[in-house]
C-alpha cells in the first residue's frame, strides 16, 4: 500500500469511509464487520466516521462502535488512525443538524472518546460550520481538547479557503487535515485542495465517487473516465480515485464501501499509474 501523511503520521493513501455501513440502507453487522475487516487486511489505514453516522435517533455514534468492534477484533486495528467528527447531528427522522457550540463538541467528543475506547482520539474534526455560533469559537474548542490530549490531531470539514487560513491561525498552524466533498460531480472544492497543496494540509476528498447512490453510475456518468477504465482493465471507480491522488500527493481518497469487494477495488487505485494524457483528460471532465 502506497502512504501518505495527515500530519505527522503516516497512512494508506486510500482510506475508508464508514458512513455507509450505519445509515439508512445499512448492511447487516457481520457484512460490515467483514468490510472493515477487509480494508484491514488490504492496508487500509485510514477509516473515516463521525458521531453522526447513524440511523436511528437513539443510536448516536453508531458507526464509531462499529469501528471500535472491528478495530478490536484485528491484529492490525492497532495500526489504524480513527479520524472522526462532531457538530452534526441526525435526530432520527433522516434528517441533518447542527451543534458547533464549544459546549456540544467537548460532550460530543467525551462521547466519541468513550465509544471508540481511546484515551485520545488519533485525528478529530469539526464537521460542518454552524451559522449560529461564530467559526472562530468552534475551531477554539478542537483547540482546547488538543491542548488537553483529549485529540492527537486536529482538522476540519466542510471548510472554504477563509476558513482553512482562520482554522489554521486558531489552532497554531496545528491543523492537519480538511474533509471536503470532492468528486467528478463535484468539483467546486478545487480552490481548497488548491490551497491545502499550498500549505501542506491532508485533503481527504469525501463521497469521491459521487456518492452512495451514484457511484455506480460514474462510468456511464463520465465517459472519459469509462475508456481510461476500458483501457487499464480496471473499474471507472478505480480510476476516479487514482485521478484524485495524481492532483496532489496531499490528497487522501475515503471512498465509503459497504461491501469487502468494494473497498479492495478502491484501495487497488493507489497503484493504477495513469498517464499526463489520460489524467489531463479526466480533469477536462
Amino acid at each position: 500500500m502506497q502512504t501518505r501523511r495527515i500530519g505527522d503520521v503516516e497512512v494508506s493513501a486510500i482510506g475508508l469511509g464508514g458512513m455507509p455501513m450505519s445509515i439508512e440502507g445499512r448492511p447487516d453487522e457481520a457484512r460490515s464487520l467483514a468490510t472493515l475487516h477487509a480494508a484491514l487486511d488490504a492496508g487500509v489505514t485510514l477509516i473515516d466516521t463521525a458521531d453522526a453516522y447513524h440511523r436511528d435517533a437513539d443510536e448516536v455514534g453508531h458507526n464509531e462502535t462499529l469501528i471500535a468492534k472491528a478495530l478490536a477484533s484485528h491484529d492490525r486495528g492497532a495500526d489504524v488512525l480513527v479520524a472522526t467528527k462532531g457538530g452534526h447531528l441526525r435526530p432520527g427522522d433522516g434528517s441533518w443538524t447542527l451543534d458547533g457550540s464549544p459546549k456540544h463538541l467537548k460532550e460530543a467528543c467525551e462521547a466519541s472518546l468513550r465509544r471508540l475506547g481511546v484515551e485520545a482520539i488519533g485525528l478529530y474534526q469539526f464537521h460542518r460550520p454552524d451559522p449560529r455560533v461564530p467559526y472562530a469559537d468552534s475551531v477554539a474548542a478542537v483547540r482546547e481538547l488538543l491542548d488537553e490530549g483529549k485529540i492527537r490531531l486536529a482538522g476540519i470539514s466542510n471548510a472554504n479557503p477563509e476558513q482553512i487560513r482562520q482554522a489554521q491561525d486558531i489552532l497554531g498552524g496545528r491543523l492537519v487535515s480538511v474533509q471536503n466533498q470532492f468528486s467528478p460531480a463535484f468539483r467546486s472544492s478545487e480552490p481548497e485542495l488548491s490551497l491545502c497543496d499550498e500549505l501542506g494540509i491532508a485533503f481527504l476528498p469525501w463521497s469521491p465517487l459521487g456518492g452512495i447512490s451514484r457511484a455506480r453510475e460514474l462510468g456511464s456518468a463520465y465517459a472519459p473516465f469509462a475508456r481510461v477504465a476500458e483501457a487499464h482493465g480496471v473499474s471507472p471507480q478505480r480510476v476516479c480515485l487514482a485521478w484524485m491522488l495524481a492532483k496532489s500527493p496531499v490528497v487522501v481518497p475515503i471512498p465509503g464501501a459497504s461491501r469487502p469487494e468494494s473497498i479492495r477495488d478502491s484501495v487497488a487505485a493507489a497503484d493504477l499509474e495513469l498517464t499526463a494524457g489520460e489524467i489531463a483528460a479526466l480533469d477536462a471532465v
